[in-house]
C-alpha cells in the first residue's frame, strides 16, 4: 500500500486518543500478541522508557539529542503528534520518511491477522514503530508512554532505564490518593533490571517506584538536581549536578523553567545509561540544538506568537509563569485556547492566566473530544474577560494575529490538538 493507503488502513481501528482518551482492556495481552507476530522487534535493542504527567516528549527529544551526540544510531517514538503522523516515529531526530511509513504499516497489515485479535490504531502504530527501529538497527530507541504506563501498549518493552518526569493531575477524576494511584501505573514501566530516573521529588511517592524493584534509583532533588538555572537570551542557562559531578554552563534553547527540570532528567537518564559522565562538549552540543515543537513554541515575534499544547492544569500554569517570568510584554495580550473533554474548563482558564488577558478567543480542537468554543466562551466571560469564540483553530490564530500590533503577545494553547493545528496555521499565514 502507499502512504495515503496506510492512512486509512490505521484509520479503520479504534483510535482510542480521539475517541475515549482512557485505559482500553488493562492487559498487555493484545499487545504482546502482536509483537510476538512480529518477532519481538523491541527485543533486538536497549530501551529508554519514558513516561510522566508533563514533559515527556520535551524530555524524549532531549534524551535523543545526547545519545545521538554519542554516536549512537537512535529511535525515537512519540505521542500524539502535532501535524503529521510521521513525527512519532524517528530516527536520530528525522521523522520516518512516506515511502517507509507505508512499507512498515503494509507489513503490519500482512502480518497482525496471525496474531488473532483486533489492534488498536495505537497498538499498530506502536508495533510499528519498534519493527522500523529493528529494521534501522537503531542501537537504542527512546519510547514514550502514551497514557500512564503500566497497561500501555509501549510496555511491551523492557527498559534499561525507566524515566518518569513527574506525577500531575491527568486522566484521573481526582478523588482519593490519586496521586498515589497514578505514581503506581507509572512505575509500572519500571522492571527489575530498569534504571529508574525519577523527577518526581515528592517522597511520600518514591514507594510506588521501589516497589517495582528498580536495581537502581536515582530521584530529583537527591541524587540529581538543577544547581542553577538562569533565563538566558533564547532559553534557560542551567548547571545540572548528577552523582557523576556537575555539568556547568549548559544552554538550553527552550522556554520555561519546567524545561529546565526536564534537562536535568535527560542527563541523569543518559548517564545512567552509560554508567557515567558525558562529555561536557557532547552535552553542550546536545542540548544547545534540541527543539520542542508546540511546547511554548515562539513561531513570530511582531507579534510575539507562542504555541503551547499545555493540556492539564500543571501545563497551564507552567504556561502561565513561563509567559510572566521570561517575557516583557508592552502591549496587550491575546489567549487563544481550546480543550478536550474531561478537562475542567474554570480551572483551566484560572491556571493559564486567563483573567490577565485583553482578549480569549475561545476555538474547538478537530477531536471528538473537544469542548466547544460557546461553552469555554461562556466562563472566559464569566470571568470577566473579553471574549470572542471562533469554532476553527486556524480562523482563531489568524484573527488573533490580525488584531495584534508588534507589542502585542498572542499564547495559544489548551491542547495538543490546538498546537498542531496552529502551527500549520501559523506556517500559511508566513507564506
Amino acid at each position: 500500500m502507499n502512504y495515503i493507503e496506510s492512512l486509512r488502513f490505521l484509520d479503520r481501528h479504534i483510535n482510542l486518543e480521539a475517541s475515549a482518551g482512557s485505559i482500553h482492556g488493562l492487559s498487555l495481552d493484545q499487545m504482546r500478541a502482536l509483537v510476538d507476530v512480529l518477532g519481538d522487534p523491541q527485543k533486538s535493542f536497549k530501551v529508554i522508557h519514558v513516561t510522566g504527567t508533563n514533559g515527556k516528549g520535551s524530555t524524549s527529544r532531549m534524551i535523543t539529542s545526547l545519545l545521538a551526540e554519542t554516536g549512537l544510531s537512535v529511535g525515537t517514538y512519540s505521542s500524539p503528534h502535532l501535524q503529521r503522523i510521521n513525527e512519532r516515529i524517528a530516527w536520530n531526530g528525522e521523522p520516518i520518511g512516506d515511502d517507509e511509513f507505508a512499507s512498515v504499516v503494509t507489513e503490519l497489515a500482512r502480518l497482525a491477522p496471525l496474531a488473532g485479535i483486533e489492534p488498536s490504531y495505537f497498538e499498530l502504530l506502536t508495533a510499528g514503530a519498534l519493527l522500523w527501529f529493528a529494521e534501522c538497527a537503531v542501537d537504542v530507541a527512546v519510547v514514550e508512554v502514551g497514557l500512564l504506563g503500566r497497561y500501555d501498549a509501549t510496555n511491551v518493552c523492557d527498559a534499561g532505564v525507566a524515566v518518569i518526569t513527574n506525577i500531575g493531575r491527568d486522566h484521573t477524576d481526582g478523588v482519593g490518593d490519586w496521586r498515589g494511584a497514578i505514581a503506581s501505573e507509572k512505575a509500572g514501566i519500571i522492571k527489575p533490571e530498569s534504571f529508574a530516573v525519577v523527577g518526581e521529588p515528592d517522597q511520600s511517592l518514591l514507594g510506588a517506584f521501589e516497589a517495582e524493584g528498580p536495581a537502581e534509583m536515582w530521584v530529583r532533588g537527591v541524587d540529581f538536581d538543577l544547581a542553577s538555572d538562569q533565563t538566558a537570551l533564547g532559553g534557560h542557562l542551567l548547571d545540572v549536578r548528577t552523582p557523576n559531578g556537575m555539568t556547568s554552563d549548559i544552554y538550553l534553547p527552550l522556554h520555561g523553567r519546567h524545561q529546565s527540570l526536564n534537562a536535568s532528567c535527560a542527563l541523569a537518564a543518559v548517564e545512567a545509561f552509560f554508567g557515567r559522565s558525558l562529555d561536557e562538549d557532547i552535552v553542550h552540543s546536545a542540548f544547545a540544538g534540541v527543539t520542542s515543537p508546540g511546547r511554548f513554541e515562539v513561531v513570530s515575534h511582531a507579534p510575539l506568537v507562542i504555541i503551547d499544547g499545555a493540556h492539564n492544569p500543571q501545563g497551564a500554569l507552567a504556561a502561565a509563569r513561563t509567559l510572566e517570568e521570561e517575557f516583557d510584554i508592552a502591549g496587550r495580550r491575546v489567549l487563544v485556547v481550546g480543550m478536550l473533554g474531561g478537562r475542567d474548563v474554570v480551572e483551566m482558564l484560572e491556571q493559564i492566566g486567563a483573567r490577565s488577558m485583553d482578549l480569549i478567543i475561545a476555538c474547538t480542537p478537530d477531536s471528538p473530544r473537544a469542548v466547544p468554543a460557546s461553552d469555554i466562551a461562556a466562563v472566559s466571560r464569566a470571568m470577566g474577560v473579553l471574549t470572542e469564540s471562533i469554532d476553527d483553530v486556524a480562523t482563531a490564530v489568524a484573527r488573533a494575529v490580525s488584531i495584534s500590533t508588534d507589542d502585542d503577545a498572542v499564547l495559544i494553547a489548551g491542547s495538543l490538538y490546538v498546537a498542531g493545528a496552529a502551527r500549520t496555521a501559523m506556517e500559511s499565514l508566513r507564506r
